[in-house]
Order: C-alpha cells, then sequence, then structure tokens
C-alpha cells in the first residue's frame, strides 16, 4: 500500500449538490437561514441550562453536550456549502479536506456515543430512581461524558489515517458537498475494497452496538413507565423519552442508509448526507423544547430574566 506522501493531489474540487444554476442564490439562502437557526436554537439550549439551576441535573448536562456537537457538526459542514452555493468556492485543500473528514466522524461518532448514555441515564432514573443520584454524580457525568469525546476521538482518528494513507493521483472531483468516507474512497487511486470493509465493519459494529443499547435501555424504561399508578407521571416519563427516541431514530436511519451499504454512489446518497448534517441539528433543539416541560418552562424564565435585565 502507497503512503500518504506519494500522494499528487494538492485539493479536491467539491462538486456539491446538483441544482440548477440559478437556484444558486435561493438554495445559499435557504441553508443560511438553517444554520443560523441551528446555531441560534442549539446556544440557546446551552444557555438556558448554564443560567437554570433547575436544569443543573445529568440529562440536561448531556443535553448541552448534544447542543454543542449540533453546532459543530453543522459548522464542519455548512459553511463550505455555503461559499459553493454564493461564491462557486469548491475547491479544498488536501489538508482541509483530512481536517473536515476527521472532524465530521469525530463528532459524529461522539454524538452516537452521547446518545447511548442519554438512553442510559433515562434508564438509571425511570427504573432505578432510589439509586439514581448516588450512581449520576457529577463526577460520573463528567467522566461518561469525557469517554464519549474519547471514543469519538479514537474512532475518527483510525478511520481518517486509515482512508488518507491510500495514493490520491487524480481525479479530484468529490462528487458529494463534503469529504466523506464513500466519496473520498471513490477516488483513490488504489484497490479500496479492504478499506470499505473495514468502513462497513467499524462503523456497522458501533452504530449497531449503541443502537441495541438504546433499545435495550428503552425496553426497560418502557416497562417500568407502564408500570407507573399516575396517569400524570406515566405522560411526563413518556414524553421525555419520546423526544430522545425521536432524535436517535432521525439520527441513526440516515447514516445507516449512508455507511452500511459498501460502495454506494447513488444520487440520494447526497439529499440523505444533507438531512443528517443540515437538518437533524436544526431538529434537535426543536424537539426537545417542543416535548420537554422543564425546558419549556426554564425558556419562560429566562425569557422574563430578559426584560428585567433590559428594564
Amino acid at each position: 500500500m502507497q503512503s500518504v506522501n506519494q500522494t499528487s493531489v494538492s485539493h479536491f474540487i467539491l462538486v456539491g449538490l446538483h441544482h440548477l444554476p440559478q437556484l444558486g442564490t435561493l438554495l445559499f439562502l435557504a441553508f443560511l437561514a438553517i444554520y443560523v437557526l441551528t446555531v441560534s436554537g442549539n446556544g440557546l439550549i446551552i444557555l438556558t441550562v448554564l443560567m437554570d439551576v433547575r436544569l443543573h441535573r445529568p440529562m440536561y448536562w448531556f443535553l448541552c453536550h448534544l447542543s454543542f456537537l449540533d453546532m459543530t457538526i453543522s459548522s464542519a459542514i455548512v459553511p463550505k456549502m455555503l461559499a459553493g452555493f454564493l461564491l462557486d468556492s469548491k475547491v479544498i485543500s488536501f489538508g482541509g479536506c483530512v481536517i473536515q473528514l476527521f472532524s465530521f466522524h469525530f463528532l459524529g461518532c461522539t454524538e452516537c456515543f452521547l446518545y447511548t448514555l442519554m438512553a442510559y441515564d433515562r434508564f438509571l432514573a425511570i427504573c432505578k430512581p432510589l439509586h439514581y443520584a448516588s450512581i449520576m454524580t457529577r463526577s460520573v457525568c463528567n467522566y461518561l461524558a469525557l469517554g464519549t469525546w474519547l471514543g469519538g476521538t479514537i474512532h475518527s482518528l483510525f478511520q481518517t489515517s486509515f482512508i488518507f494513507r491510500l495514493p490520491f493521483c487524480g481525479p479530484n472531483r468529490v462528487d458529494y458537498f463534503f469529504c466523506d468516507i464513500p466519496a473520498i474512497l471513490r477516488l483513490a487511486c488504489a484497490d479500496t475494497t479492504i478499506n470499505e470493509l473495514v468502513t462497513f465493519v467499524d462503523i456497522g459494529f458501533l452504530a449497531l452496538t449503541c443502537f441495541m443499547l438504546i433499545l435495550t435501555s428503552y425496553g426497560y424504561i418502557v416497562a417500568a413507565i407502564l408500570r407507573i399508578q399516575s396517569v400524570d407521571g406515566r405522560r411526563n416519563a413518556f414524553s421525555t423519552c419520546a423526544a430522545h427516541l425521536t432524535v436517535v431514530i432521525v439520527y441513526y436511519v440516515p447514516c445507516t442508509f449512508i455507511y452500511l451499504r459498501p460502495g454506494s454512489q447513488e444520487p440520494l446518497d447526497g439529499v440523505v448526507a444533507v438531512f443528517y448534517t443540515v437538518i437533524t441539528p436544526l431538529l434537535n433543539p426543536i424537539i426537545y423544547t417542543l416535548r420537554n416541560k422543564e425546558m419549556k418552562a426554564a425558556l419562560r424564565r429566562l425569557g422574563a430574566l430578559r426584560k428585567v435585565w433590559t428594564h
């Protein structure tokens, strides 16, 4: 296998989303609006949790991590996409492509682990309420959150180094709107069968393991909720868990479509990728605020506090 120092490609050209030229400005405005709403919405969740002491609990601490991940994932992809729409700037340096691919998979894998951790937190809160406070202490929460970031780092370092050790000698047109594994592998000047298999097994194993752990947690949670005597108690528990489960499904289905089909080159891949890189980070704050009474109450208190400050 040739090493990366034999690579002759110094930059890549991101073809981007296929669209009519006259739609460039409209798409720029649409994605800009989504990006601004994503950053502001997730930023508002972080601010609300930090400002409201009633939300200083493990569930909302992990929600802050999720909001930060959503902001950074969107920021790793959307600005370059916007430049392509408005300025027709489609060139990305080789190093820039490496950084973008590493950042996306680092953040995405961390988010995958975080969803699993959030499901475990809900399992403890609902199924073992008497032991919850003693188990999910602040130090334990910090170590668990740190573990998700460390796991994402290791995964992304492995994937990125394994891909960019391949030789790239041309062509350099990436038929995608960002540097991602399937699109980059198609440009390598070597047999990528092993890379495709490793990507399939690695991402498939992680995604399937995390998803099965989440489903197992929610199996116990549903059984525990059905035993709750109070109607309001069941409703509140279902509401909180439904928000998390909705976000998990929205995240996992598109990722499965993209990465668990080796050698896929369908045009639909780009549309699906837009969903989990651009739309999903916007949906998360909407889902969590609309379905969570505590978050809505905290937002109202923050709004009232803002009015006091302005006066």
